[in-house]
């Protein structure tokens, strides 16, 4: 272990995460100092929301700290259904089924899915990991398409056409980008190749669609899509993985996903928050205007000031560097002036295409954007960027 930590800190890829002092909000303390976060999945600024903390509060003085049990046995309380019920009522399906994480909800229901080599994958190639290690877990052949590359899909159907079965699966929101899979034109040729649909919504939950809804309702393809995947611990302000479907889809992932028949139950004080969270969502649509509001203005002025922000159509927003040392740079700088703002490089993204990655929130003020523009123009010309 000693020798394989000492290669990545001799590349310089080792982490080495900051510590939070204070929640988790747009304006944070660090390590001891105030910094305006630009580096948390809180898009909607819901971690913080009274309604969603007194949710867990109450639920907690009520049931306890924990269910005590797995979800399949003894650890099953009303409030883990009617966070469900909630979820299913907001994404307009007949059912969910929550689990610890979405993480787990990927690497638990995607082997359930195939059985063996008369099946395949068919994977978009920048999907995040937990699919990657969720395939892993299969017996069924795999192929990889170019991404959000539709000419590409279609080829591979068509050499698997004689395949039993056919799980085409792509991210939503790509985490790295912010660009959104074409999920329409997945749609269409799924349905024309007879293969299922499986999306991991985990960045389009509570950011895509009318009110948050997600990449399914953004493309209104209820009832077309088979497997929805989303989570609670981004825009939602909680914790733990969704998945959403028809009755038969949560039956199923109920009987059979290990990582939920194996896992204990989330606590019931999380649970109340997950029920509150989707609440708040649908009640105050305030909190959603807001967050594209804020992705739309920064942008914006991003791109004035010279910056390349790739392919980006969502609120994470990245600032295109390419060399790494060019983008660990930039990143140190606005963490000198106290802002939080990722370097994201190899292996986590091509060599030539590091980024310092910037996420929005509905809690951040035109004040603070403005701010945070003048100390990105400040950097990036210290830097050589622009």
């Amino acid at each position: 272990m000693k020798k394989r930590f000492d290669e990545l800190k001799g590349q310089g890829l080792e982490w080495n995460p900051p510590t939070l002092q204070s929640a988790n909000q747009p304006r944070v303390t660090m390590d001891g100092r105030t910094t305006i976060m630009l580096s948390a999945n809180n898009y909607l600024n819901l971690t913080n929301h009274p309604r969603v903390v007194q949710a867990m509060i109450d639920a907690t003085e009520k049931y306890g700290a924990g269910s005590g049990s797995v979800r399949a046995i003894a650890g099953t309380m009303d409030i883990h259904l009617e966070a469900e019920s909630k979820v299913a009522e907001f994404k307009q399906v007949e059912a969910s089924l929550i689990y610890s994480a979405g993480y787990t909800a990927n690497v638990g229901l995607i082997p359930t899915l195939v059985q063996g080599k008369q099946d395949v994958i068919i994977s978009d190639e920048l999907n995040h990991g937990s699919i990657i290690d969720g395939v892993r877990l299969t017996k069924a052949q795999r192929a990889v398409y170019s991404h959000n590359d539709m000419n590409a899909l279609e080829a591979v159907l068509n050499d698997y056409s004689d395949s039993d079965r056919k799980l085409i699966i792509t991210d939503g929101v790509f985490s790295m980008d912010g660009d959104i899979a074409p999920l329409d034109e997945i749609s269409s040729l799924a349905e024309e190749h007879g293969a299922m649909v499986y999306v991991d919504d985990c960045h389009g939950e509570g950011v895509l669609g009318k009110g948050g809804a997600g990449i399914v309702d953004h493309f209104k393809l209820q009832g077309k899509v088979d497997f929805e995947v989303g989570s609670f611990s981004k825009a939602l302000g909680v914790q733990g993985g969704i998945v959403a479907g028809s009755e038969e889809v949560r039956t199923h992932a109920l009987n059979h996903s290990r990582s939920w028949l194996l896992s204990g139950s989330q606590p019931p004080g999380v649970a109340a928050a997950q029920k509150a969270a989707v609440e708040v969502l649908m009640n105050e649509p305030e909190h959603h205007a807001k967050l594209w509001e804020n992705t739309n203005y920064f942008k914006k002025e991003l791109e004035s000031l010279g910056f390349d922000t790739g392919v980006s159509e969502t609120p994470i927003i990245p600032v295109m560097c390419g060399d790494s040392s060019v983008a660990k740079g930039l990143s140190n700088e606005m963490m000198n002036y106290g802002v939080m703002a990722g370097a994201i490089v190899f292996p986590m993204v091509a060599k030539d295409k590091a980024r310092v990655r910037t996420q929005m929130s509905a809690g951040l003020t035109r004040q603070d954007l403005d701010e945070v523009l003048r100390i990105f123009e400040s950097a990036g010309n210290k830097v050589g960027l622009i």
